[in-house]
C-alpha cells in the first residue's frame, strides 16, 4: 500500500506538467521532455516498477500509468505514435476490474524509454491531465471534429500451457469508423500478445499447447 500511496504522489507531481499543453500540427509530444527527471530531489517517491519481467520498486515508480492513460486516449485520435515501448512480455498481475485490453500499456524510463506522439494532421489537440483523491483522469480535446472515430478491442484471447510456462495470448484491434454512416473503414491489428504469466494460474482456463 505504501508503494501505491507513493505512486499517487508521483502522479500528482507529474500531471500538472502535462495538463493544458497543445499539440499543434507538425509538433511532437514527448513525455520526458515535459515531465523531466523523476528524482527524489524533485519530490518523487519510491513506487512500483517493472524490471526484467519482475515487479520491484524505484524512485518515480508508477509513472507509466500516466503514459498508459495518454496512450489509451491517443489511440482514439488521428495522432501518430512515434515512440512506444511495451512491458507486455510478462503478465504480472491477474485481472481485477480491467477496463482496457491487456497489451495497451506502455513502458518508460527516464532518458532511455520515452513516449512520443507526432501530430501529422491539421487539427490542434490539447491534453488535460489531473488527479483526484482516488483517480488519475484525462481528456484529449481538439479544435474541431476528427473525420473518423476509433474503437479499441481485443479478440482471440486465451491462456496457453507451453513447455516453459503459461502464456496469455490475444490480439488488440483498432477499428476506424465513419461517424456519419457508422461504416467500418479499417480494422488494424495493433498488437499480438504472447505474455508469460507470472501469477497463480490455478483458476484459469488453459489450453495445453505442449508437444505430445
Amino acid at each position: 500500500m505504501q508503494l501505491q500511496e507513493n505512486k499517487a504522489v508521483n502522479l500528482s507531481l507529474a500531471a500538472p506538467k502535462l495538463s493544458g499543453i497543445l499539440i499543434k500540427p507538425g509538433q511532437t509530444f514527448s513525455f520526458w521532455l515535459l515531465v523531466g527527471s523523476a528524482s527524489a530531489k524533485r519530490g518523487y517517491k519510491e513506487g512500483l516498477t517493472i524490471t526484467a519481467g519482475r515487479a520491484t520498486k524505484g524512485i518515480g515508480g508508477g509513472m507509466c500509468q500516466l503514459t498508459n492513460l495518454i496512450h489509451w486516449m491517443v489511440l482514439h485520435t488521428d495522432l501518430t505514435v512515434t515512440e512506444l515501448h511495451h512491458h507486455d512480455r510478462f503478465d504480472l498481475f491477474p485481472d481485477f476490474n480491467r477496463q482496457v485490453p491487456f497489451g495497451t500499456g506502455t513502458s518508460i524510463l527516464y532518458n532511455y524509454l520515452d513516449y512520443q506522439v507526432k501530430n501529422e494532421t491539421d487539427i490542434t489537440y490539447q491534453l488535460i491531465i489531473y488527479t483526484t483523491d482516488e483517480y488519475l483522469c484525462g481528456e484529449i480535446k481538439a479544435d474541431r471534429n476528427q473525420p473518423y472515430v476509433y474503437h479499441i478491442k481485443s479478440q482471440n484471447e486465451f491462456f496457453s500451457k507451453e513447455p516453459d510456462g503459461v502464456y496469455r495470448n490475444g490480439e488488440i484491434l483498432r477499428v476506424k469508423v465513419d461517424p456519419v454512416t457508422g461504416n467500418h473503414i479499417e480494422t488494424k491489428i495493433l498488437r499480438k500478445n504472447h505474455a508469460k504469466v507470472a501469477y497463480d494460474t490455478a483458476n484459469l482456463e488453459i489450453k495445453d499447447l505442449r508437444p505430445a
